[in-house]
């Protein structure tokens, strides 16, 4: 795994199961805790580790992000809704067919995954009853805790403990360099452009534990949507874009709406070529890579000290010389590697 989180080696006491995951961040935690060999059946969005790609899919959302903007997703997901359907298609066959042990969903997003309100309709007549772990946290320690919940769930508690306590022990690593808090540059982070979302639940978290002021947003609040005019007055000195269920190719095709707001340019952020746009995969799945998005973060917000943590191929960064004498309509061409 990407985080360096050693993959549970421990096998004794451990009864075999069938698993199913409907969640990313659930198939990602299951690898970690040693139990991949476990699982049977993954949604369409699991694509990690690369093992996962063998598993029977047997959940598909009726909405393909990957293709279409964020004003299109919105728009077809409103459709979708207001004629009473769900977004996601739930193979119920496979499921009783199967008759897994433990089932993983979540109860967090509607939009992003099969909530526990359609998994629950689904095997209400089962027998045997499957476990269903829906996993909701909202803050940070809520994602350690998730990795103690499946344990328990899947015969994995002592591997859960391990791995929580590794990571632990890396975000101590980030604490013991960070600087004075008086040091600590202002940040913002925003999950959504058009509509403009800011990052809530564990981002808030994160954005603290890697060393940056922000104030503005409680952890453990909702994704909340928000006007422009609020990133105008906070104008931060570091802006950090990660879009949900965007790589870094969709990022950039997204960027050119800010263009279009009001006062761009004169944001600190901008001038300074402080934006940054960074792959979803380490902060929107609340799962072993959160532990990468922490470092990530920290490398970015404080890079005379920490920039090394920065994975190679995980965020771009606006080059604010060159983009200064440009017109509007090219932002995205402005964006280079980082490091």
């Amino acid at each position: 795994m990407d985080s360096g989180i050693p993959p549970s080696e421990i096998k004794e006491g451990r009864n075999h199961m069938k698993i199913c995951s409907l969640l990313p961040s659930g198939t990602e935690i299951l690898f970690t805790l040693g139990l991949g060999d476990q699982l049977a059946g993954v949604s369409d969005l699991c694509d990690y580790p690369p093992d996962t790609r063998s598993k029977q899919v047997v959940s598909r959302s009726k909405v393909d992000s990957s293709v279409l903007s964020s004003d299109e997703v919105e728009s077809e997901m409103l459709k979708l809704l207001t004629n009473g359907e769900n977004p996601y298609e739930l193979d119920q066959e496979w499921l009783i067919r199967e008759s897994p042990d433990v089932i993983l969903t979540q109860d967090l997003c509607h939009v992003c995954e099969v909530d526990a309100g359609q998994v629950s309709g689904v095997v209400a007549g089962m027998e045997p009853q499957p476990e269903v772990v829906v996993l909701q946290p909202r803050t940070f320690e809520d994602v350690l805790n998730s990795f103690l919940q499946v344990g328990r769930a899947c015969d994995a508690e002592l591997q859960a403990k391990q791995v929580v306590s590794f990571m632990r022990r890396k975000v101590q690593l980030i604490q013991d360099q960070l600087p004075a808090v008086s040091e600590w540059p202002s940040v913002f982070s925003l999950e959504g452009i058009n509509p403009l979302v800011v990052g809530g639940h564990w981002i808030p978290d994160m954005l603290n534990l890697a060393g940056g002021r922000q104030d503005l947003f409680e952890p453990g609040c909702s994704a909340t949507r928000l006007d422009w005019r609020v990133v105008q007055e906070v104008n931060p000195d570091k802006l950090f874009i990660d879009l949900c269920s965007s790589d870094l190719a969709r990022n950039l095709r997204e960027a050119p709406w800010l263009e279009s707001q009001d006062g761009w340019r004169d944001l600190t952020s901008v001038k300074n070529g402080e934006v940054y746009l960074i792959d979803h995969s380490y902060f929107s799945r609340p799962g072993p890579r959160i532990i990468d998005g922490l470092e990530i973060l920290a490398g970015l917000t404080h890079p005379k000290l920490l920039s090394h943590l920065v994975r190679e191929g995980t965020v771009v960064k606006l080059n604010a010389r060159l983009y200064a004498n440009e017109p509007n309509g090219k932002l995205s061409d402005f964006f280079i590697p980082y490091p």
